[in-house]
């Protein structure tokens, strides 16, 4: 990883400080409009995790945003490739209250936790990030299939699909910070 990297994500990325207490973090992305399964995920999210979600990306259209405003906590996401209309995405979470884009890439420290969030699409860039070490948590999405490694310190979650389109198999994930462990759910 080359210096330029480093410097840039410890430097200039804007980070969030959560105060920390034991929590299961929602995970999902690559929504695509597809709004049955989207319901689905936020009932099971509401369900198995707890005050955040992060959404990986590919919402598409700002119809979806209402959706997930009725997950119970704060949402925030980032955009996908084939995210559209930014500043309507952008209006659509300032009606909600609770869900936010942050650009194409967003870093927050949740406790001691160090969160990397990003869609992926930038292969050099999810490679650098998983590889620099800088990060606890590498959070993406953009290859519709669910996985959850280590790389070094690093855990590497991606959530799959919520809308089932290329896999046929709708997913999204839990994070629990008391012990480090990801969690693949079918949808």
């Amino acid at each position: 990883m080359g210096r330029l990297l480093r410097n840039h994500f410890t430097r200039h990325a804007p980070t969030t400080e959560m105060r920390c207490i034991p929590l299961r973090i929602g995970i999902l992305g690559d929504t695509h409009d597809h709004i049955p399964n989207l319901k689905k995920a936020v009932t099971l999210l509401n369900r198995e995790a707890e005050q955040l979600f992060l959404h990986t990306g590919d919402f598409i259209s700002p119809f979806v945003i209402p959706v997930l405003s009725d997950l119970q906590g704060e949402v925030k996401g980032v955009y996908g490739n084939n995210d559209g209309d930014h500043d309507l995405l952008q209006e659509r979470c300032r009606e909600t209250g609770n869900v936010s884009i942050q650009g194409n890439f967003f870093e927050m420290h949740y406790g001691g936790i160090r969160i990397a969030l990003l869609h992926g699409h930038e292969k050099a860039l999810l490679a650098d990030l998983i590889e620099s070490g800088l990060f606890d948590l590498v959070v993406h999405g953009h290859s519709h299939h669910p996985c959850i490694g280590k790389n070094g310190e690093t855990l590497v979650i991606n959530p799959g699909e919520v809308c089932g389109y290329l896999t046929g198999s709708p997913t999204c994930a839990v994070y629990d910070t008391a012990n480090d462990e990801g969690r693949i759910l079918r949808i």
